[in-house]
């Protein structure tokens, strides 16, 4: 069963990281697409601008015309190829504060609603005539970028639109009094880049629901999920000690059963018949074991009442009085003879109200299961403390509990270390009870141990 439990368990923890893998790629798929989406409704934006602005039409014209004049005086030989990327620079620079202002008043007269910024960058330049292809500018071969507009990071810079501005030139001048032509053919690719400030923020804020709802749908799967495996092993749990307490219970009826049923095979015999001794003994072990089987009864019975069930009957004790009454009660009830018991006292307070009979119930547990589980010399420390609190702690020398039983200690029918074997007998109610005890004294019980080393109970009842 348990090996099934830890399969189911991993089997559901692999289902819960398929399922997160899946809904993590719809997820990223979905902000891929509201991303694309989101850049398409500003590019739409954006074409307006270029399309229909006059100012920014007039500026292109300006460094368009003084560039080309450039590239006929380089074609004459006039300039080098180094003046007119030089040329082309200084007539950017000399319109971008212009180009710039003329944008940003096209998006507001657009609305476009959300901080951007704008360049376009050149790629190549290209000059071919009838006997060469000449490269004026590649910006794949230079660390130079030459750029109309905002300066954009390249991480920021998203894409709108890349063009091919391609046109032929002739031209004629005097040089040297003579009269010279060339004709070329113009290559000029740009790039046209956008920045939108947060557009991040914006694509998550338009995904929010979304996020939102695939948060909780996921935390209502954990939540079920934890909820089912929980279920499951406290089911599992409650099936255990169903199992413990039946096998408990039966081990501890077989002896007594097996003594009736012997002594009255007995009674039966003609030879016994005539012997009265005889009979009376086989009356008196009858008695005896019919009491044993009424007070294993009365103990699952009582035993298994909760603290809110169980009618307090308090009055006033001295404690010191009391407790020394309890010990010296456990000490001459014990078969055993080598225990000894140690008592301290250090009671400030003289006197509180309990219930003597369920305090002392609780007390004689504890004392009982300290000679139980120890070894054949039985050493018990009493301290007994009562300043803010009565405290009474009892320490034994005995086998002690492990990390893993004393959280359960105190439930009920546990009974700690392996309970396939019955040294010890016991319905593994005395802890519990004792417990219950102490709750309904608005009281507290906690316990110290370790293995091979002993075992501390430490109760504790509040004076009011």
């Amino acid at each position: 069963m348990k090996k099934k439990i830890n399969q189911l368990i991993i089997g559901a923890i692999l289902g819960l990281i398929a399922l997160s893998i899946i809904q993590g790629y719809l997820i990223n798929n979905t902000y891929e697409l509201k991303k694309k989406a989101f850049i398409v409704e500003t590019k739409k934006s954006i074409s307006k601008i270029d399309d229909f602005s006059p100012a920014l039409d007039s500026l292109a014209d300006m460094w368009q015309e003084q560039f080309i004049g450039k590239l006929i005086d380089y074609k004459f030989n006039l300039i080098e190829k180094n003046d007119v990327i030089k040329s082309l620079e200084l007539v950017i620079d000399s319109v971008n504060n212009t180009y710039i202002s003329e944008y940003q008043k096209g998006l507001i007269k657009n609305k476009v609603p959300y901080n951007i910024k704008f360049h376009k960058k050149i790629r190549a330049i290209i000059v071919t005539d009838s006997i060469k292809s000449d490269t004026i500018f590649d910006i794949n071969k230079t660390p130079k970028q030459i750029v109309l507009g905002d300066i954009i990071s390249e991480e920021n810079s998203i894409i709108i639109t890349t063009t091919n501005w391609e046109t032929d030139h002739t031209s004629s001048r005097i040089i040297n009094g003579k009269n010279k032509e060339v004709a070329f053919n113009l290559i000029f690719q740009s790039v046209d880049e956008i920045d939108i400030a947060g557009w991040k923020k914006i694509v998550f804020k338009q995904m929010l629901g979304l996020l939102l709802l695939s948060l909780l749908i996921f935390a209502i799967v954990i939540g079920l999920l934890y909820y089912s495996i929980k279920n499951l092993i406290t089911q599992k749990k409650i099936a255990d000690i169903k199992t413990d307490f039946v096998n408990n219970i039966t081990h501890e009826l077989k002896t007594p059963l097996a003594t009736l049923t012997l002594a009255t095979k007995m009674l039966q015999k003609d030879e016994v018949k005539h012997q009265p001794q005889l009979i009376d003994n086989m009356v008196n072990t009858i008695e005896r074991q019919n009491k044993r089987l009424q007070k294993l009864i009365d103990q699952v019975l009582s035993n298994s009442l909760g603290y809110n069930e169980i009618q307090l009957h308090k009055e006033s004790i001295n404690i010191e009085t009391y407790i020394n009454t309890v010990l010296d009660d456990f000490q001459l009830s014990t078969k055993s003879n080598n225990v000894i018991l140690h008592r301290d006292f250090s009671v400030s307070t003289k006197h509180i109200n309990i219930d003597k009979f369920y305090v002392t119930t609780a007390l004689l547990n504890i004392l009982e299961n300290a000679v139980k589980y120890s070894g054949d010399n039985i050493i018990i420390d009493c301290n007994v403390e009562s300043e803010t609190a009565l405290r009474i702690l009892i320490k034994d020398n005995g086998i002690g509990i492990s990390d893993k039983d004393k959280a359960q200690v105190f439930e009920k029918f546990f009974r700690a270390g392996n309970k396939e074997i019955h040294n010890v007998k016991g319905l593994g109610l005395g802890l519990y009870y004792t417990n219950q005890i102490i709750k309904a004294h608005n009281g507290t019980i906690t316990v110290k141990s370790k293995e091979g080393k002993g075992t501390t109970f430490i109760l504790s009842i509040p004076f009011n």
